[in-house]
Parts: C-alpha cells; sequence; structure tokens
C-alpha cells in the first residue's frame, strides 16, 4: 500500500503532535514540515523530511497529498482559502476562524466547491467519546434530562509570561479551551439553543476571564451547567481524566462530565454507570444497579490522521466538517457575549 503523504503547516505543539502521528501511521506519512521559524528547520531535518518555509513553497516543490493546518489562527481562514483554490485537503485545527462572520466565509467556499476539509475537533475521535454516546443512544439512561460539565485546572504563571496576549480579551479559558466542550457537549447531547454565563477575573486580575459558570438548553429538551476555570487546581478536566494525552497528570476517581437521564446516569470518562433495575419502580429511596461500562483508552490524534488519510483518498466523508466547526464557535462566541451582556443569547443551531 502506498501511504498518503501528509505535511504539516505550523511547529507548534499541536503541530508536533500531528507530526508525531503521522510518523507513526499505518496509512500515512510525514511529507514535509511548512513553517518560517529556526526551529521547525531542526524539527524538518530530525524528522527527515523536507522543510519550507511557506505554503506556496510547499505546493510548487513537495505538493503533498494532504496538509495539517496548526499555523495561528488569524491565518487558519485565509490559508485554508488558499489550499482549496490549489485543490488540496486539509485538516484545520480548531477554532476554525477566530470569528462566526470568517468561519462563514469559509463554510460558502467550503460547500461551493466540494473542497476536503475537516476540522481538529480531535475528541470527536475519541473512543471514550464513541462509548458514551453507545450507551445514550441505546436508552439505558431513559429519556436524557441534564448534563452537568467541567473543566478546571490550573495554568502556571508561565503560560502567561510566555505569551502577554493571553492575558487580554481573547486569550483566556472560553475561546482556547471552551470550544473542545463544546463539542463534546454537542456530541453528547444535541445542538445548543442557549447559553447564559457569569464571568469573573477576580482570582487573576487579568482583563481576561479565568473562571466562567455556563447555563446550556439544548435542542432536545436536556439543560446544562458547564463550570470553566484556569485558576482552578482541579483534576475534573478533559486533560486530566481521559488519559488520551500523556503529558498531563491523570486521576482515576474523576469525571468531566455526568450525563443524567430518566432511568439514570452516566459518568464520563470514567464511564460509571448507575440504573435502576426496574424502571417502572424508579424513586430517590430505591437503589441504583452500579457498574463500569467497558472501553478502550487510545490517543484520538492518532485515529484522526487515519480518518484525515481516508478522506484525502476518498473513502469517508468529514466526520467534523466545516459547518460543524461553524457551531461550535457560533456557541462559543455565544458563551462571550452572554457573559459580557449578562443576558440570555439565543441561537440558530441550523
Amino acid at each position: 500500500m502506498t501511504k498518503t503523504r501528509i505535511a504539516v503547516a505550523g511547529a507548534g505543539y499541536i503541530g508536533q503532535a500531528h507530526m508525531g502521528v503521522a510518523l507513526n501511521s499505518p496509512s500515512c506519512v510525514l511529507s514535509a514540515i511548512v513553517d518560517p521559524s529556526p526551529a521547525a528547520v531542526a524539527l524538518a531535518a530530525q524528522a527527515g523530511v523536507p522543510w519550507f518555509k511557506s505554503i506556496e513553497e510547499l505546493l510548487t516543490n513537495n505538493r503533498p497529498d494532504g496538509l495539517v493546518l496548526a499555523t495561528p489562527n488569524h491565518l487558519h481562514v485565509p490559508q485554508a482559502l488558499q489550499c482549496i483554490d490549489a485543490g488540496m485537503p486539509i485538516l484545520l485545527e480548531k477554532p476554525m476562524a477566530t470569528s462566526v462572520a470568517e468561519g462563514e466565509q469559509l463554510v460558502r467556499v467550503v460547500e461551493a466547491t466540494g473542497a476536503k476539509v475537516v476540522i481538529g475537533h480531535h475528541r470527536a475521535h475519541s473512543p471514550i467519546m464513541a462509548k458514551a454516546r453507545e450507551v445514550l443512544g441505546s436508552g439505558k439512561l431513559g429519556q436524557l434530562v441534564a448534563v452537568m460539565g467541567s473543566a478546571t485546572f490550573f495554568k502556571p504563571d508561565q503560560y502567561y509570561a510566555d505569551a502577554p496576549w493571553r492575558r487580554e480579551l481573547g486569550g483566556g479559558p472560553i475561546l482556547l479551551n471552551m470550544i473542545h466542550e463544546v463539542h463534546n457537549l454537542r456530541m453528547l447531547c444535541g445542538e445548543i439553543l442557549a447559553v447564559q454565563a457569569f464571568a469573573s477575573h477576580a482570582t487573576r486580575g487579568f482583563p481576561v476571564e479565568d473562571t466562567v459558570a455556563i447555563n446550556l438548553r439544548f435542542a432536545s429538551g436536556v439543560l446544562g451547567t458547564f463550570l470553566l476555570s484556569d485558576t482552578a487546581a482541579c483534576a475534573r478536566s478533559w486533560e486530566q481524566t481521559s488519559q488520551e494525552n500523556k503529558a498531563y497528570s491523570s486521576y482515576e476517581d474523576e469525571d468531566c462530565y455526568v450525563i443524567t437521564g430518566t432511568n439514570g446516569s452516566l459518568s464520563v470518562p470514567t464511564m460509571r454507570l448507575k440504573t435502576y433495575p426496574r424502571p417502572e419502580d424508579r424513586s430517590w429511596w430505591k437503589s441504583f444497579e452500579v457498574g463500569v461500562v467497558g472501553m478502550v483508552r487510545d490517543d484520538p490524534l492518532k485515529h484522526q490522521m487515519e480518518h484525515f488519510g481516508q478522506v484525502v483518498r476518498g473513502e469517508a466523508s468529514p466526520l467534523v466538517s466545516a459547518h460543524d466547526g461553524l457551531l461550535n464557535l457560533r456557541v462559543t462566541e455565544a458563551i462571550v457575549e452572554a457573559a459580557r451582556t449578562g443576558s440570555t443569547v439565543n441561537l440558530d443551531a441550523a
């Protein structure tokens, strides 16, 4: 089998993660690295692949089968449009755009051209999420009622010293971290129709928020609450519970989501399941049947790369489309607006 040649543009943290999975892929191969920085030259030499300082150079001199765009956020849409114009399939890192208006522009082009575009919401490829959705779809929980979620973690001072822009509006956990959670919540409970939010910067005192309390209303009728904080010394975040990214310490006794229904609840990612054995005899005075759903933990970035290869080869449609990426961005922007105004923000989830 001839491996699908994948280049990676952007040699930062997430770009290097994509390089790693491409180097170890059974069906894809890393063909080049694109980044103007000196550090990228060294990375390319270490990987044994060509280095280019621009996408133009790559497309002219060493055209791959597909390109991962892991570049700074403000470059996502212009570079995506450049690749679409060149007929190049892309895996575009999240957020797909810096604003909803910019994202809508990209979606219009993707839909008009039929371009092959996968948005890099890698948790969509998580075996944990796949198993959670299977349990919810089985009806074991009964009618879904509510979801309680959290992303609480502590970013060290050095994180802000290394990049002072993170202290300013737009650099906080809503836009940098919550967009991951939005996609997970949509996968679990369906489309989000309205949000409310309170934001605070009382702990660090930076202009940007450090803690946010969020209410969500889903089209399914489910209601949700979500606590987000990058200054809370707490392990109830996906990174610290899923064990998918080995760079983070992990705690097997913690969950970051609890989905509740009329007959039981599922805690994710421990997959602890509590259900009433006799639905006709449900009561808070009755005991739950308690168990753990069997599942496999594996790196979703690895599965995402295999999926991207399938999309490039015409064997699959994008699991996370440009339209999906836009819906995630709309909800995230709505949370920002709700926190700013103190009002309920309604969304068109179409």
